[in-house]
């Protein structure tokens, strides 16, 4: 006999629907059976349940509350122009929910092996000149003001930055989905990054899916955030701040870091082509238009033309592209190689199970143990 299921609570189903992001209508257009659950002619198996709540990314337990529970976002986050958002997506929810998980697990880990604070983290606050954070910055990766000049293109540059970043101690990710679900994209219109900061872990996440031309400069804005001690998330669209005095600080900081006043003011007298200037400064060209327009060298319409341009070129290249590539060489950026350590290091300490280090990585079996065996590297 097929036990069904009666004791579910319709509004809680429609709240899933809504939460993941569909159209009630739609939805119910396209799966009547859930309608009828919701209008109480028929009732679901627990197989059928359990299919409904995987479809909407939901946990099973939450269909049989009273009320659905309350999902704030734990990090302020920003749009362009305007003050805190109070909601995000889903996709970002998620997102969010699983870099913290990582960070308690990673922070609970260093504490009892006696790793000290990072002393970076709020260091300066909202009253610090932008000058001395960078120059503080760039002290503490042990990088000197033409440290880029080695690096054949602003892609090996930022690979380089990458790795100063999480060998004095942070931990950066790049992904454009929800762990590894292609199916669930993160949108870069919402989402260019976040930080969550504390003193033994800092995590920092770039949304691979936007151009690496955009990633370089939400990196060190994100780094500037870590300096300030504030977590925060933020869309960055057009490369402009929202209007909040931590956020125009830390784009002023990110700013001065990729491409000093006085240095492209000298090179602006010569050089006045935005690719060479790429080129020069070992940035992106979208980096180096948004710095002419700080300095009061471009227009607000000079950049945003420029701006629109280059995005929309990136859309056609990445469209022809198409998708691929190695699923090892992204699994590397996606989980953190400092991170992966860490956690291969509790595994071989009987610290950690072998499933809680599958969830943490989003790898299992074979998978995890290839990664692990050829593409990380001890701290």
């Amino acid at each position: 006999m097929i036990t069904r299921v009666e004791n579910i609570n319709s509004k809680l189903i429609n709240w899933a629907i809504i939460r993941a992001g569909h159209n009630l209508d739609e939805f119910y257009f396209n799966n009547p059976k859930i309608e009828d659950w919701v209008m109480g002619i028929k009732y679901p198996t627990l197989k059928q349940l359990e299919g409904f709540t995987h479809k909407v990314h939901v946990p099973f337990g939450y269909m049989f509350l009273d009320e659905h529970p309350k999902e704030e976002v734990p990090i302020p986050f920003f749009r362009t122009g305007k003050a805190r958002m109070e909601k995000v997506s889903l996709n970002v929810y998620h997102t969010i929910q699983a870099i913290q998980e990582r960070q308690n697990w990673l922070t609970n880990y260093l504490e009892r092996s006696d790793y000290n604070d990072l002393d970076f983290i709020d260091k300066f606050d909202i009253n610090s000149d932008y000058k001395n954070v960078v120059s503080d910055i760039r002290r503490t990766l042990n990088l000197p003001l033409n440290w880029a000049n080695k690096y054949y293109n602003w892609e090996q540059a930022l690979d380089f930055l990458t790795m100063q970043i999480e060998d004095i101690g942070i931990i950066v990710t790049f992904n454009g989905i929800v762990g590894n679900n292609t199916r669930r994209k993160i949108d870069v219109g919402e989402c260019r990054g976040f930080v969550i900061v504390n003193t033994k872990a800092p995590f920092l996440f770039v949304n691979s899916a936007d151009a690496k031309a955009a990633q370089m400069f939400t990196l060190i804005h994100e780094i500037a955030h870590i300096w300030l001690g504030k977590s925060a998330g933020f869309d960055n669209k057009q490369m402009m701040p929202a209007n909040d005095p931590v956020e125009k600080l830390c784009d002023k900081i990110a700013a001065e870091f990729l491409v000093p006043e006085h240095l492209l003011k000298e090179r602006w007298k010569d050089i006045k082509n935005i690719q060479t200037l790429s080129r020069v400064f070992k940035v992106s060209p979208i980096v180096i238009a948004r710095r002419l327009l700080d300095l009061d060298l471009f227009t607000k319409d000079q950049f945003f033309d420029f701006y629109n341009n280059y995005m929309a070129d990136f859309h056609r290249r990445k469209e022809k592209k198409g998708s691929g590539g190695d699923f090892y060489a992204t699994a590397k950026k996606r989980i953190s190689l400092r991170f992966a350590s860490f956690v291969n290091n509790a595994v071989k300490e009987n610290n950690l199970l072998y499933r809680d280090a599958y969830r943490l990585t989003n790898l299992k079996g074979n998978t995890y143990d290839k990664f692990i065996n050829e593409y990380f590297y001890q701290v």
